[in-house]
């Protein structure tokens, strides 16, 4: 029988508050706490934070306090990634960001989501990964949904709500998010 962390991992309907998963969102929110107020200054102490908090990130992971997540494992890092203040990341599954992902203040990208039906709903949820490609600016504002994939070398606009998969080469802006013209040269 899977865990409720197995099922959280595999897409699969699961129980948030199984004591397992609140224990490492605690922990989480711990790391969170010493980045967002403790250590608020970037510096060799914050990058410290940050290798505990997403490990599956190389030292060049840059991160502009406040930031949020949920769990920090979940997100995966290219080099050279950079989010400004205020951004969030529901990493309930991966979140995969190539290299040179860009993401300005107030970018929000989620994983997590839930059923339609209000009754099942009140115990369970599920998630969907994310993916952003190689070189991509998202920006301010910028919502991408659950199960999005955002190619190599886009560009979102401010305030755009990501809610279907961007190509390669695009330029996409808009709620919803829409491709209005490719950035190939």
């Amino acid at each position: 029988m899977k865990t409720e962390k197995e099922k959280m991992l595999s897409g699969e309907y699961y129980l948030a508050n199984d004591p397992q998963l609140l224990k490492e969102r605690t922990d989480c929110k711990r790391l969170l706490h010493q980045l967002n107020v403790t250590e608020y200054v970037v510096s060799d102490k914050t990058k410290a934070i940050l290798a505990k908090l997403i490990p599956n990130a190389p030292a060049s992971l840059y991160i502009e306090p406040p930031f949020h997540c949920d769990y920090g494992y979940n997100i995966t890092c290219g080099e050279n990634v950079y989010f400004n203040v205020n951004c969030v990341v529901l990493d309930v599954m991966e979140v995969k960001l190539g290299s040179n992902v860009f993401c300005a203040p107030g970018v929000q990208i989620y994983t997590a989501t839930h059923p339609l039906d209000a009754e099942f709903r009140r115990s369970k949820e599920n998630a969907e990964p994310v993916t952003i490609g190689d070189d991509c600016w998202i920006g301010g504002g910028a919502i991408i949904c659950p199960g999005v994939t955002i190619g190599n070398r886009c560009v979102v606009g401010a305030g755009s709500v990501v809610t279907k998969d961007i190509p390669d080469d695009s330029l996409a802006v808009g709620n919803p998010a829409k491709v209005i013209r490719s950035l190939k040269k």
